[in-house]
């Protein structure tokens, strides 16, 4: 190569590195100690594993150019960080992401979760529950000590509804707010069930994330922070940073408009495992009915009592183990709503002879073939009368709405019957539901 050639490459070189942005100077380890003793954010989780986790660290610089800032979430699976993507010229403006940072053992859900949110993306842009959705923006992947990590990147978020509530008295959102995020809340509801043939199944308010009102407020955020409390795990050597504080989260979602799907979804587009957190799971899931779209609908209608009150409309989900006990739960829902119809119980006997395609494991290591071994069945004699009727609490629907003004509640009770049903197939959907006189303002 002639010196003028050699000289003319080192100098695009020089450019294009002045041109990058520089990683920021963060300190690694600078916050607060923490005891060892002390569990620290996913180290409470069940099966908790530190060498499945990523030993991230703030400063650090991941593939295409993502570094580490703070770490703002963290569950069983993975961990979630803002991260500056300095992969950007400095002319351009500073972009911060959220980084969500799979455990080593959990690639194939992490791949599902990618696909679903990829296949969303690709539905009808232009309906206007699309922009509701947070799906994934990018993704890549990286090696730890112990194996492969998936990283999903997505847009930051503020934090979930649970914290927002905690700004407001008695952690009671305004009734005019709390209507205008339900309303919102069914809007992406129906994108995923008319749009995109999918159910959610996981809806909580761990899963509905605020959006920041302004760019400078994630600004201010990051140029706030204090370093992160530490400890450094005496047995894996992985550090553990404390949590700074983010409808999102698709891992669980199912498509219902595919029948080779990994969940044994059958040519009816039913689906058949368990799904649901605890308090929400619908009855048609306990009694292994089948389930689809209706499901999301009878989540969403149990989970208006924390949105509205910060208050659980079951009370009796779990046993003195804190396990969960499906017959406690039937039992409330006979309570709230009387005894399920005989369509429905026929349905639950005749699905019964069809085992699952595979056995689901218990948290004890037990194989379950069906809804009833999982959940404890059965849970109705021959007449279709309740077997654990001394579980059954004296309790009304009407009950559990003090937190309503009298004004306000014979229009709330129309609308949450229009979805806790029994029959799924009597529920409203998402789009009939946004038109229901109690989402509308007054004045």
């Amino acid at each position: 190569m002639s010196l003028l050639r050699l000289l003319a490459s080192t100098s695009r070189r020089a450019v294009f590195s002045l041109a990058q942005k520089s990683p920021s100077q963060l300190p690694r380890y600078a916050g607060p100690l923490i005891p060892q003793q002390a569990l620290v954010d996913e180290e409470i989780c069940p099966g908790y594993s530190a060498a499945s986790f990523y030993p991230a660290k703030p400063g650090e610089v991941l593939a295409k150019g993502y570094q580490l800032l703070v770490k703002i979430g963290w569950g069983s699976q993975s961990t979630v960080w803002l991260a500056r993507d300095i992969s950007r010229f400095k002319w351009q403006s500073e972009k911060i992401l959220a980084l969500k940072i799979i455990n080593s053992n959990n690639a194939d859900d992490a791949w599902h979760e990618k696909e679903i949110e990829s296949y969303i993306t690709q539905q009808n842009p232009e309906q206007h529950g699309r922009v509701i959705l947070r799906t994934c923006m990018d993704d890549f992947e990286i090696t730890g000590p112990k194996g492969r990590h998936i990283c999903l990147v997505y847009e930051p978020m503020r934090e979930p509804l649970w914290i927002l509530q905690k700004r407001f008295v008695d952690r009671k959102l305004p009734l005019p707010i709390a209507k205008a995020y339900i309303y919102f809340l069914l809007v992406g509801l129906d994108y995923l069930h008319s749009e995109c043939k999918v159910v959610h199944t996981d809806l909580k308010l761990d899963n509905i994330l605020m959006s920041f009102e302004n760019e400078k407020i994630l600004t201010d955020f990051i140029g706030r922070q204090q370093p992160m409390d530490y400890k450094v795990n005496g047995e894996s050597g992985r550090t553990i940073y404390r949590c700074h504080n983010d409808f999102a989260d698709f891992g669980l979602a199912i498509r219902l408009d595919n029948p080779s799907t990994r969940d044994g979804l059958s040519r009816e587009q039913v689906g058949v495992y368990p799904i649901q957190p605890d308090h929400y799971r619908a009855p048609e899931v306990i009694l292994g009915c089948g389930w689809d779209f209706k499901a999301d609908i009878w989540n969403f209608g149990a989970l208006l009592w924390n949105i509205l009150a910060s208050k659980e409309l079951f009370q009796q989900v779990y046993d003195t183990n804190d396990d969960y006990s499906a017959r406690s739960h039937l039992a409330e829902m006979i309570a709230l709503l009387g005894p399920p119809p005989k369509e429905l119980l026929d349905r639950s006997k005749a699905m019964l002879v069809h085992n699952w395609p595979q056995p689901v494991t218990m948290g004890t290591g037990k194989l379950c073939n069906n809804a009833q071994e999982l959940f404890g069945g059965p849970f109705f004699n021959a007449e279709n009368e309740f077997c654990h009727s001394d579980l059954i609490p004296s309790r009304s629907l009407e009950d559990t709405i003090p937190f309503l003004e009298e004004k306000d509640r014979r229009a709330f009770l129309s609308f949450v019957r229009q979805m806790l049903t029994w029959l799924p197939e009597e529920r409203k959907t998402a789009r009939e539901l946004m038109d229901h006189p109690f989402l509308k303002l007054k004045g």
